[in-house]
């Protein structure tokens, strides 16, 4: 409430109203405190970027009111009411905001958003008590066009099987499994151009047990199908968003089984019907982050350890992933066939990874923009720390300047993000926010380059 007395004056007769308004997931706070003048109150209700603040002042008092956005008012006894912006962490942040700011679950992660063809925006991640928990289902949040809030999250899918249907040999649920149900992973969403939208995920008790799933919604994303299974060997996408390019769908896919960290491309040319795949990508041997060191010796590389990839357009007509990998940097591979056939997946020397997921998007004048963690392991170490989260522009793929810093903070993590272009040429971003809550940005790419 930042409810405090005037050190250099007599207890209370000046008030110091300074609450920390920068505590991001306090969404209000309603306190009384009764000084020996009578009680002084303070409750207020924010957002990211907006805060409605009630305040009352006992009689023979004065008090000074400290607002986020840098003002400070003197003010006497009675009631006053504060309606202020919170101001942007930059000028091309146009939206700053939560999904949701309570749910039924206690952990999130592992979002995606599309836009629609009137402008409205789906988003879409799992949720339950915990990744890998049984409990965890797929759930959507949507922004109608002109709308500055989300609906709240409504549950599209889960891992429940009856033992009488035949998808559940599918997803290997069998009578030892409790409940018959298994957990669900990574939704991605997608626009088939005049048809459904599509909400693919995987089910499984791990990453290997994943079996591929989708729902289609024929409105907009307010009703939902019934799961169908994806055919046998497919897995959909497996993190990141289709392009629709030439005619083809092209799902940028992986797996982490029995043969390590392999990246494929799943792809269908008669509008998801049929699919077909290109079978892991071969990739260059170089050394896995533990192994990066002056003493590292060469029998100790292998093949680049790569999933998670995103697919790039230029404008030759080349297409490139970026893909998350084990291996300190980020990866790359390309395709001159329209995704048929690809090059061997090579590091992307100077961009970073910290082994953890990434999404990018070609832009609409050519340019790519990257949403990634902006760090790689330390000596020795597999993993490096999920933060802080950025936006890099590149013109050629391969060398990314980063332009903003969408969280920073040591309470970790800000990961998997997912980033599209609307039509109207701003970024929409969403990103795992401590596990706790999703995250979502939209940014204005003149603003930011004129900063």
């Amino acid at each position: 409430a930042g409810i405090q007395s005037d050190s250099t004056r007599t207890g209370f007769r000046h008030i110091i109203l300074k609450p920390d308004f920068d505590i991001q997931n306090l969404f209000w706070v309603n306190a009384s405190y009764r000084s020996p003048y009578g009680t002084i109150k303070s409750a207020w209700r924010k957002t990211l970027t907006h805060l409605e603040w009630d305040v009352t002042i006992p009689c023979n008092t004065t008090a000074e009111v400290h607002l986020p956005n840098g003002k400070t008012e003197q003010i006497g006894s009675g009631t006053y009411h504060y309606s202020v912006d919170i101001p942007a962490l930059h000028p091309a942040v146009l939206e700053n905001q939560f999904l949701y700011e309570k749910a039924s679950f206690p952990e999130c992660h592992a979002s995606t958003i599309v836009e629609l063809d009137n402008g409205d925006l789906v988003a879409a991640f799992f949720g339950g008590t915990k990744e890998r928990n049984p409990d965890v289902c797929i759930w959507v949040c949507r922004k109608p066009k002109g709308s500055d809030a989300w609906t709240e999250p409504m549950k599209v899918a889960d891992g429940v099987f009856d033992l009488n249907d035949p998808d559940a040999k599918i997803a290997g649920i069998t009578s030892d499994i409790k409940d018959h149900r298994k957990a669900c992973w990574n939704p991605v969403l997608f626009q088939v151009p005049g048809g459904d939208l599509l909400l693919f995920f995987k089910i499984g008790l791990n990453v290997p047990d994943w079996t591929g799933w989708l729902v289609r919604s024929k409105d907009g994303g307010k009703t939902w199908s019934k799961r169908e299974a994806l055919p046998q060997g497919f897995l959909g996408p497996i993190k990141n968003k289709p392009e629709f390019i030439n005619g083809r769908i092209l799902c940028p896919s992986s797996t982490e089984g029995e043969q390590g960290w392999r990246i494929h491309i799943e792809y269908s040319d008669d509008m998801g019907k049929t699919w077909k795949t290109t079978g892991p990508i071969p990739a260059e041997m170089e050394f896995p982050s533990q192994y990066r060191n002056m003493n590292a010796d060469e029998k100790e590389k292998r093949p680049i350890l790569v999933i998670q990839p995103s697919i790039l357009k230029h404008k030759d007509g080349t297409l490139q992933v970026i893909c998350r990998t084990r291996n300190s940097h980020l990866a790359t591979s390309w395709s001159k066939d329209n995704g048929s056939t690809w090059s061997k997946v090579t590091l992307i020397e100077g961009l970073p990874n910290n082994n953890s997921g990434t999404d990018a998007v070609t832009l609409q004048d050519g340019r790519h923009a990257l949403v990634y963690n902006n760090f790689s392991p330390l000596l020795g170490e597999k993993k490096g720390v999920r933060t802080p989260i950025n936006l890099a522009l590149s013109d050629d793929g391969i060398h990314w300047t980063p332009v903003l810093t969408l969280e920073d903070s040591p309470i970790r993590e800000y990961s998997y993000p997912a980033i599209i272009q609307g039509k109207d040429g701003k970024l929409h971003i969403t990103f795992t926010w401590r596990r706790e809550l999703i995250k979502y940005m939209e940014i204005d790419l003149n603003k930011l380059e004129k900063k």
